[in-house]
């Protein structure tokens, strides 16, 4: 295996695969990358078994020549180490050559690097996915999606299904719903194409959030394909696979209340500086708790104190503000996530009473809501 490529084009690879590779592993050839030299082009692969990410460099682009083949071949190299050789090289001009089976000699300006690699043969296949039923998302929803609920999958593996976000399509719905028992997100997203032979899968939040990565710069559509065990993101040149979490997700339609006593209307962005400002003496010790309490003329006060270092109060006025008085504690944290998530939209607020989950909606539509259980301090 000989090549010349471009070390920008080449690192920007080596960046997505790295987001799958783990020091952890107890597969000692997933530390590490997999790289496959074809007539078309470079794939390098890297995997933690739980999620695998393939990217793929083409000889040429737009017309400009990337990469120079010389023979091909296949290689695994040790990854930190790869990585950290190709974003140290001298010159953005780089030659990889395999001799004897596993010698690699990296060499760039006067640079030139020594590697000892392993058989390519022992890398696990990437996993049987077909593209039967599958459905594709814009870049951006999906990113938006991923970042309007990731955040309240359950930390704790003690219910590893809760460390997941549950994706269900209903009629030509994508339903996305993440909680850990203290709080719930929810995301809606009309389909164009449905597809039939999957109705509800668990995603780990841990593969979301590195897709939300892999993803940064990406504006092209993401096609999606979801089988029993196996989910795979599918961008122009990078393929994302996500194992699926094993479990039935708990049905959380039953949480979300229908009738209120309580509805307030305010700017989101307003209520989220108030929050954060209430949360700086929010006793540690209180899962930072703050107090929130409404008042005739559309009035809400933001408050929270700790004995040891003193109290806060601050007054909001609210667009509209119906039904009954009202006071009740919160984590201020779970409150911030949630209004982040609406993003500095108006929001409405509606509470059944003050032990009860409460939600949040964007004034303009109902396709993201939030829940979220109150704290008992009064």
């Amino acid at each position: 295996m000989k090549f010349d490529i471009m070390r920008d084009r080449l690192l920007n690879g080596l960046n997505d695969v790295m987001k799958a590779v783990s020091s952890k592993t107890t597969i000692p050839i997933l530390t590490g990358i997999k790289i496959d030299v074809t007539e078309e082009g470079l794939f390098l692969t890297g995997s933690d078994a739980d999620i695998t990410i393939q990217t793929f460099i083409p000889v040429e682009e737009d017309g400009d020549q990337l990469i120079n083949i010389t023979e091909t071949g296949s290689i695994v190299l040790q990854a930190r180490m790869f990585n950290e050789i190709v974003r140290k090289l001298p010159t953005n001009d780089v030659e990889i050559e395999v001799v004897n089976g596993l010698q690699t000699h990296i060499r760039s300006g006067k640079s030139e690097f020594h590697l000892i690699g392993s058989d390519a043969s022992e890398y696990p296949l990437l996993p049987e996915v077909s593209a039967d039923g599958s459905f594709s998302l814009p870049a951006d929803l999906l990113k938006s999606i991923i970042r309007e609920t990731v955040f309240a999958v359950a930390a704790s593996e003690s219910r590893p299904v809760l460390t997941g976000v549950n994706w269900q399509i209903q009629d030509d719905e994508l339903v996305c719903v993440a909680t850990d028992s203290h709080r719930l997100a929810r995301r809606k997203t009309k389909l164009e194409q449905v597809p039939t032979d999957v109705n509800s899968v668990v995603i780990p939040g841990k593969s979301l959030n590195e897709l939300n990565k892999v993803l940064e710069d990406s504006t092209n559509p993401v096609q999606i394909v979801i089988t029993s065990q196996q989910v795979l993101f599918k961008t122009e040149n990078v393929l994302f696979f996500s194992r699926l979490l094993e479990g039935n997700y708990p049905d959380t339609t039953r949480l979300i209340p229908a009738e209120f006593k309580t509805n307030v209307t305010i700017n989101g962005k307003s209520l989220l500086q108030a929050i954060d400002r209430a949360s700086l003496l929010a006793r540690e010790d209180r899962n930072n708790v703050v107090r929130f309490e409404t008042f005739e003329g559309n009035i809400v006060e933001i408050s929270s104190n700790s004995p040891e270092i003193g109290k806060v109060e601050e007054q909001i006025q609210v667009e509209a503000l119906d039904g009954e008085n009202l006071k009740i504690s919160f984590s201020a944290k779970y409150m911030m996530e949630a209004l982040k998530a609406i993003d500095g939209q108006d929001v409405i607020i509606q509470f059944t009473g003050a032990m009860r989950p409460f939600i949040l909606r964007s004034v303009i539509d109902d396709a993201i809501l939030q829940l979220i259980l109150p704290v008992r301090t009064y």
